[in-house]
């Protein structure tokens, strides 16, 4: 599992131009998932996102979470995440998996933040969708499960 992870003031996802889903301050996800991600995968990303401290405390050091500002998340399915482009020059995407088996990944997934208790929307699983963010700071960070980076 791969996430590009934005601290965002307000962010939303269109599809056919029509706002599907929208949050205040808080986390932009791109995520990227694999067939293969087991539940102890999910469960590190789950805390990984809900816990990592990425918002200023009051004395400006990013020493707060998602969950200890209030915040949202908004997770968009993001299959690019696993492109591979190293040959040639167009990326290759075989590391990705299947829609079908990725999609059960992501829901999974869903349900896992929901249940850490922070407030979250989604965009839809193989959409072509716009995301608009006002990014906070910016502060971007990558997470990867085989910690990667």
């Amino acid at each position: 599992m791969r996430a590009v992870v934005q601290r965002v003031l307000n962010a939303n996802v269109k599809i056919e131009r029509k706002v599907h889903a929208e949050i205040e301050k808080g986390l932009l996800v791109l995520l990227g998932v694999r067939p293969e991600d087991d539940e102890k995968v999910m469960e590190y990303m789950t805390d990984k996102l809900t816990n990592i401290r990425i918002f200023e405390d009051e004395n400006g050091k990013m020493n707060k979470s998602v969950k200890d500002i209030g915040g949202e998340i908004l997770i968009v399915p993001n299959f690019t995440l696993y492109g591979d482009a190293r040959k040639g020059r167009r990326p290759g995407f075989t590391a990705a998996g299947s829609p079908a088996e990725a999609q059960k990944v992501f829901e999974k997934f869903i349900e896992n933040i929901k249940g850490a208790g922070v407030p979250i929307k989604t965009g839809v699983f193989q959409a072509d969708m716009n995301v608009n963010i006002s990014n906070d700071g910016p502060v971007t960070i990558l997470l990867d499960s085989d910690k990667l980076f």
